[in-house]
């Protein structure tokens, strides 16, 4: 069995929608993933923090006009009244959810439910339109299955024993329709993987089900080798390991949630990235192998503020480093890059909520630095210890150009530098045309 997950734009329309079965087979036994429609989430978050500041009025409004959008999408995607019917009752049905909590107490548990109704939307949706074309489907609501533990993490077990007895139950179909980005928590309350966590979902799903393959389509043919809004002549990657993969999400590649390979990866499910308006290109594939003697990509992480910390009478001294690394910890911040010397330890962070009371803590330690609207940029390729040259070519590439901090010799496929934003498309430019 696949697992093929559509974002927002690959269901941002009544058309899109019924485009969908050029991509899915029917005689093939698949669990589709959707994510919302293209622009409902950030609506939703907008009605949720309307109704957190106590704005009724604005989320009325709010509401109002996103129901119009999907008022409209229904006329176009039904032509029968019986099922045009059937999806008039299911959007009045969570609109008229949306507008109850003007009048109970608004929490931010109510605000995960207010997110979760995308999904719910288009999933039902979708459904109801295979019904009105004749093809068969079943409707998994991913609250059923979909369960994140008291630390936030998904429990994989969790999905097999629930899952798999919902697929039994139906082996005369082949087709399963599922919410990405929805879930439950340990109390049993809604919640979700975070912005981004349909990818995550299908990655979960199949390594539940143990899944032939996971599919990622997008409005994108696959991962580029380079961001190719900045960068002219890029071009797609036909194969990464998931380590590449994971290091090029996490540092900026849009294409893919950073977090979405793991589970893939734990159960060796191959991925593949695929282009929901160019269905025949050849995509990505991220696999457990990687191709040797070559660089991949390069991705850019903006919002990235460095740390520096200076103190030569500590920093020898034993256990440093680890109170250092306690005060990122206990305000739950993590370090992206981490570079050292006999005086100073420099690292980089992208979250600042709690940037004072960190370069408060970290002040009794020494003279505390901060730099701010810097980017990293993530050179993924092999970079094994044995390799000679690629180090120098990258960095022959922007010698022109002022380096905060190198990260290289941590792993075996990615070398990173920190620049200032106002940097970053000419180190983009000039490593592309010199790695490329």
């Amino acid at each position: 069995m696949k697992v093929l997950k559509f974002g927002g734009t690959s269901v941002g329309s009544a058309a899109r929608m019924q485009k969908l079965l050029d991509i899915i087979n029917p005689a093939e036994r698949q669990i589709v993933v959707l994510s919302a429609m293209s622009g409902t989430t950030n609506s939703l978050v907008e009605i949720g923090q309307a109704y957190l500041t106590s704005d009724k009025a604005k989320a009325a409004y709010l509401i109002n006009a996103l129901k119009d959008k999907y008022e409209a999408v229904i006329k176009e995607l039904f032509s029968k009244p019986e099922f045009a019917g059937q999806a008039k009752e299911v959007i009045d049905h969570h609109f008229g959810l949306l507008s109850g909590f003007a009048n109970d107490l608004f929490t931010p548990i109510e605000d995960k439910i207010i997110l979760a109704q995308g999904e719910l939307l288009s999933t039902t949706l979708y459904h109801i339109y295979l019904k009105e074309i004749g093809v068969q489907s079943v409707l998994l609501p991913a609250l059923d299955f979909m369960k994140i533990d008291e630390d936030n993490e998904p429990v994989v077990d969790y999905i097999t024993s629930q899952l798999t007895p919902l697929l039994d139950k139906h082996p005369e179909v082949n087709l399963f329709i599922t919410q990405g980005f929805i879930c439950r928590n340990s109390f049993g309350e809604i919640d979700n993987l975070r912005r981004g966590g349909s990818d995550y979902t299908a990655s979960l799903i199949g390594a539940g089900i143990r899944a032939e393959e996971v599919q990622i389509w997008t409005d994108i043919d696959g991962m580029h080798n380079n961001d190719p809004r900045i960068v002219n002549n890029t071009k797609p990657i036909a194969q990464l390991s998931f380590d590449e993969a994971a290091e090029l999400a996490y540092f900026g590649a849009k294409i893919l949630h950073p977090q979405s390979v793991f589970p893939a990866q734990k159960y060796k499910i191959p991925v593949r990235l695929l282009n929901t308006m160019d269905p025949q290109a050849a995509g990505t594939l991220i696999t457990n192998t990687s191709e040797k003697d070559k660089i991949k990509s390069i991705a850019a992480k903006d919002g990235i503020t460095a740390i520096k910390i200076q103190s030569s009478r500590m920093l020898l001294a034993h256990g440093f480093l680890r109170r250092v690394f306690e005060v990122f910890e206990r305000y739950r911040t993590s370090i992206d890059m981490i570079t050292t010397s006999e005086v100073a330890v420099s690292v980089t962070i992208d979250d600042t909520t709690y940037l004072g009371e960190i370069t408060k803590e970290l002040g009794s330690f020494g003279t505390v630095e901060v730099d701010v609207n810097h980017t990293i940029i993530c050179v993924v390729g092999d970079f094994a210890a044995e390799k000679n040259g690629y180090a120098a070519r990258v960095l022959d590439a922007i010698k022109h150009v002022p380096v905060r901090m190198i990260s290289y010799g941590g792993s075996d496929h990615n070398l990173s530098l920190l620049v200032k934003t106002e940097e970053k498309t000419e180190v983009l430019r000039s490593l592309h045309s010199r790695l490329f």
